[in-house]
């Protein structure tokens, strides 16, 4: 019988609920579900939020009673806001979380390199966001709950499951003993560590690294800015790298790396925690400053993935489908925009109206993605902490001409996640005028967001559906246009018309742009240029003139239709 923990979990800033466990009814039948969710982590929670907001229910089984212990991730990008601006949690995180876009390298006391994310007045939110995962589980819980499409039940572990034809049945194991429940599909959001992918004997790919960080998140007053904070070779640590960031209620997280045969158990000892924290506030200038241990763990750098992350009708998200090094921000955030992904994809293929590669899609661009990271990521990992010794005397030649040379410097850049563009995503149009822009967002990428007025921005207003967006010419669209969009509605799908720079006979909302701001960064410089996006916002067709032959099969393509259903891969149309 499953017995979670009903203590709260310790923390100086977060107080931490308990929550009832969701029990069965005896004798109550097993029950069918269109989506049962293994998780309550950031990736399972936005995939309920996702699912819900396209129309699905699911249910999330919880194995704990209380949110996850610690602050884990804190570094939240601005695609990962716009992300959760789509769920409805992005103000609570902004109005909690430090925004910052500097990162700041020191090597022997000097400040080798100074790395700028940019920004622009087009950009809702800050290049970076930090706040504890805490805040943000607690947010996308209290999301779900509101949601009659969620059905959240804390205490619900999933033991084991049975793969079946159409679908899954699903063991869960409860407080008041076990149970079992029918899903269409079962979404495998269960973490790093995930048990149905050890059941289901799925292997990663990639490569672990041998070098071990602390973390450990401290209560204390300093007078920094929030900033990213990185010193190579201190002194009371040769050859290793920490890592500072400040977050919400006077937390620091401090990252270090041990040195090789140190063992996990001796790291976090806390005698061992003092003196290297003690010795790293006395290398910075605040030696003798009073501080608290939050919370501390260790982890080890990891670029793995699977290299399907659908199996049957069980779907793999988030760690549970990847293991991405922190460096970089890129575990939660790569999680949000799997998330997203897989939310609308499932949602299309549950109501019937997708193709029926959609979902053989989500695993290709995903798994395209966590590689492109992984390459990206392994640079900053071998950088921070160097696997062998030929990596470490290149890193050392790096470290030494930085003192003096700034050609070098620029090797220090982190590689801050990005959000991937699916620029040969077999749901991209292979008839659109995306080779006649010399500008704006290509097929595949993510929109640009643009400020139309202070305080209003482009990404307030679109989201939820397929977005067809059309730059104003003509005063009203083509009738031919009308219908199908409107034949499509019929049947269920999601398209929203959004007129941009004057009103456009035809549209359902019409934008302003008054200073041309939209046209300029979206490349639009004759009237009459549309947009197609998904519903993961990215784009799929782009015209230099909308008709309705080119959008009616935009549309069939970035359902489905031009999807192998056994490869994933692009089909002749």
């Amino acid at each position: 019988m499953h017995t979670p923990s009903s203590i709260p979990r310790p923390s100086l800033y977060f107080s931490y609920q308990v929550h009832e466990p969701w029990l069965p009814r005896s004798g109550a039948p097993e029950g069918r579900h269109p989506v049962v969710i293994a998780g309550s982590g950031p990736a399972a929670l936005v995939t309920a939020l996702e699912l819900a907001r396209h129309g699905v229910a699911s249910v999330v089984c919880a194995a704990e009673l209380q949110l996850t212990q610690g602050s884990r991730a804190i570094c939240f990008t601005r695609r990962s806001l716009e992300i959760l601006q789509q769920v409805g949690v992005a103000d609570r995180m902004t109005a909690q979380g430090l925004p910052w876009r500097f990162g700041n390298s020191f090597y022997r006391g000097q400040l080798v390199y100074r790395m700028e994310a940019a920004h622009d007045p087009d950009d809702r939110f800050a290049p970076v966001l930090n706040i504890q995962q805490q805040f943000l589980e607690q947010y996308l819980y209290e999301a779900c709950e509101k949601s009659p499409l969620i059905d959240f039940r804390w205490g619900n572990k999933i033991e084991r499951i049975d793969l079946l034809d159409d679908g899954v049945r699903v063991h869960v194991d409860t407080p008041a003993g076990a149970y079992a429940l029918r899903a269409d599909w079962l979404v495998a959001a269960d973490g790093g560590r995930s048990g149905l992918r050890s059941q289901m004997q799925l292997s990663m790919e990639g490569a672990s690294y041998e070098g071990v960080f602390v973390i450990a998140d401290i209560r204390i007053d300093l007078p920094l800015p929030t900033e990213r904070l990185a010193f190579f070779d201190p002194p009371w640590n040769p050859g290793n790298t920490i890592l500072m960031h400040r977050e919400p209620h006077n937390i620091w997280r401090v990252d270090y790396q041990l040195p090789p045969g140190e063992s996990s158990e001796e790291a976090l000892r806390p005698e061992s925690l003092k003196k290297r924290i003690d010795a790293q506030l006395a290398m910075i200038g605040f030696a003798g400053t009073p501080w608290e241990m939050d919370w501390s763990s260790v982890y080890s750098a990891r670029t793995l993935t699977l290299s399907d992350y659908l199996h049957g009708r069980v779907v793999f998200v988030g760690d549970a489908a990847h293991l991405l090094p922190i460096f970089g921000v890129r575990g939660a955030n790569t999680a949000f925009q799997d998330a997203q992904s897989l939310g609308w994809h499932l949602a299309y293929t549950v109501r019937g109206l997708a193709g029926s590669g959609l979902m053989r899609n989500y695993s290709a661009e995903r798994v395209g993605a966590a590689r492109e990271i992984i390459d990206e990521s392994g640079k900053s990992t071998r950088f921070m902490a160097p696997p062998s010794r030929g990596f470490r005397m290149l890193r050392d030649a790096v470290l030494s001409l930085s003192l003096t040379q700034d050609f070098v410097r620029p090797l220090y850049h982190w590689r801050t996640s990005r959000p991937h563009e699916y620029t040969d995503s077999a749901l991209n149009s292979q008839d659109d005028d995306d080779a006649l822009f010399e500008a704006g967002p290509a097929k595949g990428a993510p929109p640009s967001n643009v400020q139309l007025a202070p305080g209003d921005y482009l990404l307030d207003h679109l989201g939820g559906g397929f977005d067809l967006l059309v730059f104003a010419g003509a005063a009203a669209l083509p009738e031919a246009v009308v219908e199908r969009v409107r034949a499509w509605r019929a049947r269920g799908l999601g398209l929203r018309i959004t007129a941009v720079g004057g009103a456009v006979a035809g549209a359902d909302q019409t934008l302003a742009d008054s200073g041309g701001r939209a046209r300029a960064k979206y490349g639009v410089g004759a009237d009459g240029a549309a947009y197609l996006l998904r519903p993961d916002q990215h784009v799929c067709a782009r015209w230099r003139a909308l008709d309705v032959d080119r959008l009616e099969a935009a549309l069939l393509r970035a359902l489905g239709a031009g999807v192998h259903p056994n490869t994933g891969q692009a089909v002749c149309a």
